[in-house]
């Protein structure tokens, strides 16, 4: 049988959270044990940007990010900002560069970011198992108020785990060929913790295949559009590019939108915003004897275009026919049809193509300054809780926000806790 082994915090995630807030703790000076049930660690840090990994955003703030409560990330983002993070990089010697919109890439590769987080781990000395599952654990109040320090039991594939503290930083559901599990929602459902529902986000939304059949031939066709959903105080908008598949619509505009969308609602597309489409077509009707077709495609792509007028038979518009024979009313429906496009999906390319999982751990039970949850010495960091960035190097930054502000706040706590029983004992 294996000894009890003794560590202050255990925390159970080899991700982007996980390691940056065991790197932070362990040089602090508590000891530390990160375990995951997978050989690999960060594989989401290895796959992400193209393999360069954008790891944050420039413009970050707590606008960039839902939940039922959005606000709840502004403590730690305004603790640990991009620039901290930035800092960091720089200290290991990691270039990265602005690619659009603040977003931040490493020049080399993701693997850099990986290392970086093993090396702070290792300045901290960290201890890692890994692969090692967890099978069970147990809290133990040292008094009926929990107002001084309790203990976790682990049970682990590699031995029996006492400790102070655990942070869960096991991420959410998306991707699950990499490894995503839903071990840290029930972690939290058997601490009683309440929950958002999880749900796909930044994910390609699709449609019904027969309704879709007229615009399965644009696959591989991307474009610039202004998107949008729902309606008064709950509308959102996106100007981003828009590629569409042979099953729906993906590319950054629809996967902003879809962490936003709600099922059975339409979603609202300008395919050629910042033009007065009307305004030109008419125009061409004045000067031009081309196809409508043809003098669309000045303003979209050919593709489009083509599919488009394809596309007015089934509205009631004859839009197959030279420009200056066309009536106002339909050129006025065609440019309606273009910068006002609706239709409403029928679902989304689910988790495993989803790039993060939107709900989670319901920040109400929550600490926004530390992460400690309403179970003593129990902590969420990162994508299992209920906070959910935009496209763009926004999701990692909350990774280290969070992460950060869980070190610090664990520090706080249990340094102090650990020398006066160390007093107390040598006495």
């Amino acid at each position: 049988m294996r000894p009890m082994q003794n560590f202050d915090v255990v925390v159970v995630g080899a991700g982007a959270a996980g390691l940056f807030c065991a790197g932070v703790a362990g040089q602090l000076g508590l000891k530390v044990l990160v375990i995951d049930h997978s050989d690999k660690v960060a594989e989401k840090i290895r796959i992400s940007g193209g393999g360069r990994c954008n790891f944050t955003n420039l413009d970050t703030s707590a606008a960039n990010f839902l939940g039922n409560n959005p606000n709840f990330c502004r403590s730690a983002l305004s603790s640990y900002t991009p620039r901290h993070f930035t800092d960091l990089l720089q200290r290991h010697g990691i270039a990265f560069h602005e690619k659009h919109k603040g977003q931040l890439f490493c020049d080399r590769s993701s693997e850099d970011i990986i290392q970086m987080l093993l090396a702070e781990c290792d300045a901290g000395h960290v201890t890692r198992w890994q692969p090692c599952s967890l099978k069970n654990i147990v809290f133990s109040a040292s008094s009926p108020d929990a107002s001084s320090i309790s203990s976790y039991e682990i049970e682990s594939d590699r031995g029996t785990i006492r400790c102070a503290a655990v942070v869960i930083a096991t991420g959410g559901l998306s991707i699950p060929k990499i490894g995503a599990t839903d071990l840290g929602y029930r972690i939290a459902r058997q601490f009683g913790l309440r929950q958002v529902e999880p749900r796909p986000a930044l994910v390609p939304l699709t449609f019904d295949g027969e309704a879709w059949a007229p615009y399965a031939a644009l696959a591989g066709l991307s474009l610039p559009v202004q998107i949008e959903t729902g309606s008064k105080k709950t509308k959102i908008s996106f100007l981003e590019d828009l590629l569409f598949t042979h099953r729906g619509l993906s590319g950054p505009a629809v996967l902003q939108i879809s962490s936003y969308w709600q099922a059975g609602t339409p979603i609202r597309i300008n395919l050629a915003p910042g033009t007065e489409v009307l305004q030109a077509l008419m125009h061409a009707k004045a000067s031009s004897r081309k196809l409508i077709a043809n003098e669309l495609a000045h303003l979209v792509p050919s593709r489009l275009a083509d599919a488009w007028v394809q596309a007015g038979a089934s509205a009631g518009h004859d839009w197959q026919r030279p420009i200056n024979e066309a009536s106002d009313k339909a050129l006025a429906a065609l440019a309606e049809r273009l910068t006002r496009w609706e239709l409403t999906p029928t679902g989304t390319e689910a988790y495993k193509k989803a790039e993060v999982t939107a709900g989670g751990v319901d920040t109400r039970d929550l600490s926004s300054q530390t992460m400690e949850s309403k179970q003593p010495g129990l902590y969420f960091i990162g994508e299992v809780v209920d906070v959910t960035g935009w496209l763009g190097g926004y999701n990692f930054q909350w990774a280290w926000a969070s992460a950060y502000a869980c070190a610090q706040g664990l520090a706080a706590k249990l340094l102090k806790e650990i020398a006066l029983e160390s007093e107390t004992g040598a006495s």
